[in-house]
């Protein structure tokens, strides 16, 4: 790899919000089971095991940064996802499967968009409250 972009990379993940590491956490999953597709066409027994296994350690990441405390049952509920896409990535890895790694892409991809509009959602909410904030300074103050 070229170490410029190496370093790119390692200081856009260092200053990265923690929104938007989520979502290169999910952009890796997804590039790690588009290259195991790849291995899988190919009967390339090491590139594909060697993605799906990159795709299974960001999904046991994303079980164990969940915060059931907080997250109460949509937590839960999605640790339960989660555990299943890591044993259906099992599976694919043992079986060679296209059709199991195409269907844990397809959750990916579905919870990656759904991430994204919740992002969306949390910084326009923020954005209004922060002008209603403002708005009521300036009354204040006049």
């Amino acid at each position: 790899m070229n170490p410029y972009l190496k370093q790119y990379q390692q200081t856009e993940v260092q200053t990265a919000s923690p929104e938007k590491l989520l979502i290169m956490l999910y952009d890796g999953a997804i590039q790690f089971l588009n290259k195991a597709k790849t291995g899988i066409a190919n009967k390339n027994i090491e590139e594909i095991h060697n993605n799906i296994i990159g795709a299974q350690k960001i999904i046991s990441e994303f079980m164990n940064t969940l915060d059931m405390e907080v997250g109460g049952e949509v937590a839960q509920n999605l640790y339960n996802l989660y555990e299943y896409l890591h044993y259906r990535l099992v599976q694919a890895n043992i079986k060679k499967d296209n059709d199991m790694v195409d269907e844990v892409l397809t959750h990916l991809k579905d919870l990656k968009q759904t991430w994204e509009e919740a992002i969306r959602i949390a910084a326009r909410e923020k954005s209004m409250a922060e002008e209603e904030v403002e708005e009521e300074n300036s009354v204040r103050t006049a």
